[in-house]
């Protein structure tokens, strides 16, 4: 597997780079915005390690261009009170975050289970629930005519949910579902991706799709009559 490390601090990249590749990964870097753009779509990643504060061209603004054609898995760092920015990111389509200052091991820990969940089979059939359908393999979603431009994580967030639409999946069946089980995502994560999911769906036509029950989990909707 191929990282592509971006940050501006020489010392974090000398950092991550030994920690990655002591946990068998194969590493690039890159210090700045442009530089990551360019190794991502020369060097085709299967993962990208991307700090937030860059200058110039800083790291949401890469995420946005990288998302514009690439579905390459990305991990953001950021500042511990930097919250705006984490939502964001996710928002734009990041698989995770971690904060600064951080644990070597949790870094690989989150890499691993991104790249896992990245490189999983995807189901064959497609999935419907009233008029939303779900094409895991075409990654098509759509709400009647209208389609609905998921991210991979808001895609298999939506596959869990449609595979047992009557079923209420709890806050750790729906986690362990996507990343994997004893993976270390936190809920905000997790509640990063399902707000983003719920206001795809209500752009798309279709408002309040995922259900919250009280003490249980979640799950969809019945399709309105």
């Amino acid at each position: 597997m191929n990282i592509l490390v971006v940050d501006d601090d020489p010392r974090l990249r000398e950092l991550l780079t030994l920690t990655l590749t002591r946990a068998g990964y194969q590493v690039a870097t890159a210090s700045n915005g442009q530089q990551a753009l360019v190794s991502a779509t020369r060097d085709t990643p299967d993962l990208i390690v991307l700090d937030v504060g860059l200058p110039e061209l800083d790291g949401l603004e890469v995420c946005r261009r990288l998302r514009q054609t690439s579905d390459v898995p990305i991990l953001f760092l950021t500042a511990r009170d930097d919250e705006i920015d984490r939502i964001l990111g996710l928002e734009l389509g990041a698989d995770d975050y971690v904060t600064k200052p951080f644990s070597p091991r949790e870094l690989v820990a989150r890499i691993k289970s991104i790249l896992k969940r990245s490189h999983r089979a995807p189901a064959n059939s497609p999935h419907r629930h009233g008029e939303l359908t779900l094409d895991p393999n075409r990654h098509h979603c759509a709400v009647k005519d209208t389609p609905v431009p998921l991210t991979r994580t808001e895609a298999q967030i939506l596959q869990a949910l449609m595979q047992r639409p009557d079923h209420v999946l709890s806050r750790s069946q729906l986690t362990d579902a996507i990343y994997g089980v004893g993976s270390p995502v936190s809920d905000r994560t997790l509640d990063s991706h399902l707000r983003n999911l719920r206001r795809k769906l209500a752009d798309a036509g279709w408002s309040d799709a995922v259900e919250s029950v009280h003490g249980v989990g979640l799950r969809l909707r019945p399709w309105p009559a």
